[in-house]
């Protein structure tokens, strides 16, 4: 009979656990912030979107009833479509500029390109208040840059102003701000692309062109999807610019604009706080799905 000695029980090891407390330890201040500041304004908006309150007899439960309103508001389809349009013209120009201010800055040959750099991205160190008044204020025929040239040329120049040239000019801003830091995304992804595919290429006789399409752009691919999410993002949240114009313009903008000035001013000029969070709601969802979509899209032509 083989011989039974005494059993070693393994002692519960405690080692797991603590890890797991650390982490938890290390994600809890994060996590309540994050609660706090987002988790927890979403819940409410639910809240309030399913409520409406009247002078005459208080507030008042009414189900989806604010957003079948807003599915049928010819204000909120206004603003979104004035977005939508501003999203297809404004961001594929705007990336374009990126990408070729980029392409410019690592091809190596562009003189002061350290200096052209920084000139590019401080514009996205001016906040946007700040910049949207010193371009408001260029854009002024009586006060600004445009009227002093038509004083000094006798000439007539449109004035951009308008309403019918209000949206072009809140994306010329908005480029100005922005295009420098998708700049930046994409030159910091040419860095990282491996020297040795160049030297391959030029030892087979590629040129520039060559390089840009086989090696350059093919490792920007992510890196562009990022930065299309961001604008887009940015586009429908569309609200400082309009806003600041408002009182500079105030026959071409009106007070839904864009989706997200109507809200603000639903809410706080209107006091119709319910249904501006319905708007703001459908829009996070609106949001939400096209950023999907182009993500979505994007993985898949990558794959």
């Amino acid at each position: 009979m083989a011989s039974t000695g005494p059993t070693h029980r393994r002692r519960p090891t405690t080692t797991g656990a603590r890890r797991s407390r650390a982490g938890w330890q290390f994600t809890a201040p994060f996590l309540a912030v994050f609660a706090l500041v987002f988790l927890a304004p979403i819940a409410y908006s639910l809240y309030l979107s399913v409520f409406r309150t009247q002078l005459v007899g208080g507030t008042t439960f009414v189900g989806l009833d604010n957003y079948a309103k807003a599915l049928t508001d010819p204000q909120f389809w206004s603003a979104l479509g004035r977005v939508t349009l501003f999203l297809a013209v404004q961001v594929p120009i705007m990336l374009f500029l990126a990408l070729l201010i980029a392409l410019a800055v690592d091809s190596g040959r562009l003189y002061g390109a350290a200096f052209f750099r920084i000139s590019v991205f401080l514009p996205y160190a001016v906040p946007a208040v700040v910049a949207t008044l010193m371009w408001g204020f260029l854009y002024g025929t009586r006060f600004g840059l445009v009227g002093n040239l038509n004083e000094a040329l006798g000439t007539a120049l449109p004035d951009p102003l308008s309403p019918d040239l209000i949206l072009a000019s809140i994306g010329n801003i908005v480029t100005w701000e922005f295009v420098g830091y998708n700049m930046l995304i994409l030159y910091s992804a040419l860095r990282v692309v491996n020297p040795v595919l160049y030297e391959a290429a030029a030892i087979d006789g590629a040129g520039q062109l060559r390089i840009i399409a086989a090696i350059k752009l093919p490792a920007l691919r992510g890196p562009l999807l990022v930065a299309t999410i961001f604008s887009i993002i940015g586009s429908f949240h569309l609200f400082n610019e309009p806003s600041i114009l408002q009182t500079l313009a105030p026959n071409s903008i009106t007070t839904y604009f864009t989706p997200n000035l109507y809200a603000y001013s639903l809410s706080f000029a209107g006091q119709q706080v319910n249904y501006a969070a319905t708007v703001a709601i459908i829009m996070g969802v609106v949001t939400m799905v096209v950023a999907y979509l182009v993500q979505l899209r994007g993985i898949r032509k990558a794959a």
